[in-house]
C-alpha cells in the first residue's frame, strides 16, 4: 500500500532559516520531513512540550552546533515547518522559553492558514 504524501508547508521564515543550516543537516532533517509527510514517524523525533499535542521536534548535532526543526502533524491534509533554528546555549537539552511561544504563535498561523486552504481546522 502507497502512502499518500502531504504537502509540507513552511510557516513565516522557517523556509529561509532552514535553508541557512548546513547542507548535512538539511539534508538529514530532509528525509525526516518526508517520513513526517508520509505519515511515519523518525526514531528521531520528539514531541515537544509546551505548544500542546501534535508538535514535534527534531535535532541533530553536527560539528559542534545543535540544530532543530519543529513541525506540525496536528493537521490530517498538511505537515506544517514551524521553526528551524540553531540552538544558541550550550547548556542542557531543553528549548529556549522564547522558541516555544514563536511555535506557539506559528502553529495558531498554521491553523489559520490550514482552515484557509482545506476547509476545516481539526486534525486527523
Amino acid at each position: 500500500m502507497t502512502r499518500r504524501l502531504r504537502p509540507l508547508l513552511w510557516i513565516a521564515s522557517s523556509k529561509r532559516d532552514f535553508l541557512k543550516f548546513p547542507s548535512d543537516v538539511q539534508d538529514g532533517f530532509g528525509y525526516e520531513l518526508y517520513l513526517a509527510q508520509t505519515g511515519a514517524h523518525s526514531p528521531h523525533a520528539k514531541p515537544l512540550k509546551g505548544p500542546g499535542g501534535g508538535v514535534i521536534e527534531l535535532a541533530i548535532e553536527f560539528e559542534g552546533d545543535a540544530y532543530r526543526t519543529v513541525y506540525a502533524v496536528r493537521f490530517a491534509r498538511a505537515t506544517y515547518v514551524l521553526h528551524a533554528f540553531k540552538k544558541k546555549s550550550k547548556r542542557g537539552a531543553a528549548t529556549a522559553r522564547a522558541d516555544i511561544e514563536l511555535v506557539r504563535s506559528r502553529l495558531a498561523d498554521a491553523a489559520y492558514d490550514y482552515q484557509e486552504r482545506f476547509g476545516q481546522e481539526s486534525a486527523e
